[in-house]
């Protein structure tokens, strides 16, 4: 195929990458210098004044940053450590762990409503799951208002987002154990190792790339979180309950378009930072 061709093929999904992300990116740049409401014909430009706002006197921004960086460390490490240990005992081949593996991947195919709406009953401080079975257990010192804690809210949250997803991280870490040769246990079992060392001479080192994948995703799905926490904060969010996404909204809700563009500068710019030393990390790592 020549290479004319190959543009030919390509010009349809360049023109809308283009019109549908390039032209609203650069677009959002130009509002983020403006006082702009989002509706009005007319707007001042304002240089980077919306930016310094945002980076330096902006309380619910700094705020929402804190709680989305709580949610992001909770949810990679659970996340990451909940798909491992069920890929680890699922990996074996059979009838039922086959079925198991589905039990576990379900929650992946509900959608956010429908996983807010499950996390709300299970955490109903009045007749919520949580607190029955602490209760029947006779834990009830330990029961709590759960989203109703300012302090605690968003851990909660964390956790409902790793029941959703740790299914499909799960499967990850599964096709990368499938992939380790079956010689590499032999040699291990054969020098007297246990399964304990098996698995922190073999397979952890042999899944890092399969880490790293489940790392860099669960990041971004961390920072991206807005349906589940609205769903299951209600809109607008509580300051507890508040992370980056659900702020951006807030402000365009609120007619600041020109001052939420620049919010959405400061948001990239974490994930670009967070998604640098991550990367950066997994190279000392890896040699």
């Amino acid at each position: 195929m020549s290479r004319r061709a190959l543009y030919l093929f390509a010009a349809p999904a360049l023109a809308l990458y283009g019109g549908f992300f390039l032209l609203p990116a650069v677009q959002g740049l130009r509002y983020a210098t403006t006082d702009w409401d989002g509706y009005s014909p007319a707007f001042h430009d304002v240089g980077a004044a919306n930016l310094t706002a945002v980076v330096s006197n902006d309380d619910l921004f700094r705020n929402a940053l804190t709680n989305n960086l709580k949610f992001l460390l909770v949810v990679v490490l659970g996340q990451t450590a909940l798909a491992l240990l069920l890929a680890v005992l699922l990996a074996a081949r059979g009838r039922g762990s086959t079925w198991l593996r589905a039990l576990f991947f379900l929650p992946t195919v509900l959608s956010s409503v429908s996983v807010a709406f499950i996390w709300k009953f299970v955490y109903d401080p009045n007749f919520g799951l949580a607190n029955a079975v602490l209760d029947a257990a006779g834990l009830d010192r330990f029961e709590s208002s759960y989203l109703g804690d300012e302090s605690t809210a968003i851990l909660w949250v964390a956790v409902a987002q790793i029941w959703f997803h740790a299914g499909q991280m799960m499967i990850v870490y599964i096709a990368g154990i499938n992939q380790i040769p079956e010689e590499l246990y032999d040699a291990a079992r054969t020098d007297g190792a246990g399964r304990w060392q098996q698995f922190r001479h073999v397979t952890w080192p042999m899944v890092a790339p399969a880490t790293a994948l489940v790392v860099a995703y669960t990041t971004l799905q961390s920072f991206k979180a807005f349906d589940l926490i609205l769903g299951l904060a209600g809109n607008p969010p509580r300051s507890g309950l508040d992370v980056l996404a659900t702020r951006i909204y807030s402000t365009f809700a609120n007619s600041q378009l020109g001052y939420a563009a620049a919010e959405s500068i400061v948001f990239m710019a974490a994930i670009a930072v967070v998604t640098f030393l991550q990367n950066r990390a997994a190279r000392m790592a890896h040699g």
